[in-house]
């Protein structure tokens, strides 16, 4: 049996790149289990006393739990805009929250707050109890799909309305040093608003697999499809 040049090359072409897709979705499939293994072993270790001294990198302490004491500076709060619950917009309310016998502060998320109709500045951001111990999970600062320029800088005045979370500029705006990270606080803990903190808002593992699954029958029926053809061509040149 003979195969034409155009058809095969083309075949071939697309059966390659199905191939590739295929085995990058097991690959992703397999970053993503060791990924969720190392967020179940970083939820599971011992709960840290948050202070300046502990490892200043969000990669080695993402997920796990975490206390501090200290004060927030309620005074200086942050609203991260055009965050999304149950499909209202509203916002991510971070407080400034000062390690005791720091110099240094961690940004606190409290919770998702509405959007008022007018867009004002919501008011009624106070705490209770300035002076506290808090508990929560340490994870990234809330991101955007596509960062548009300016947006790491925030509004004037207090709070402070902003797109985009950039410590450093944060920082220079209060006037102190921040950690690179955000405590999400824990449910229980008073002083917050809507906390529907996500272990994971990632693709899981199954689904990539599925996703495999589905490239490499692509391959096989395009494979099916191409001997079909080739058969029919030869048949009928036989037959001529």
């Amino acid at each position: 049996m003979k195969f034409k040049i155009i058809p095969t090359v083309v075949y071939l072409s697309l059966l390659a790149v199905l191939i590739a897709l295929g085995m990058w979705q097991l690959d992703r499939a397999e970053q993503k289990r060791v990924f969720l293994k190392a967020q179940e072993q970083a939820a599971a270790t011992e709960t840290l006393h948050l202070s300046s001294a502990v490892e200043n990198s969000i990669e080695g302490l993402r997920y796990r739990n975490v206390e501090a004491t200290g004060r927030y500076d309620v005074a200086h709060q942050f609203l991260i805009d055009n965050q999304i619950s149950d499909g209202k917009v509203g916002y991510f309310v971070l407080t400034p929250f000062i390690l005791t016998g720091e110099t240094k502060a961690v940004l606190v998320n409290r919770g998702w707050i509405p959007l008022n109709k007018d867009r004002s500045i919501p008011s009624g951001l106070e705490v209770k109890q300035a002076e506290a111990i808090i508990a929560g999970r340490i994870n990234n600062f809330p991101s955007v799909g596509i960062k548009l320029a300016g947006a790491e800088i925030p509004t004037e005045g207090w709070p402070s309305i902003v797109q985009v979370v950039d410590i450093n500029v944060l920082a220079r705006k209060l006037g102190y040093s921040l950690l690179p990270f955000q405590i999400e606080l824990a449910k229980e803990l008073p002083d917050g608003y809507k906390r529907e903190w996500h272990t994971s808002t990632i693709m899981q593992p199954e689904q990539h697999t599925a996703y495999a699954i589905q490239w490499f029958a692509l391959a096989l029926t395009l494979t099916i499809l191409f001997i079909w053809y080739s058969f029919k061509k030869n048949d009928a040149k036989s037959k001529e």
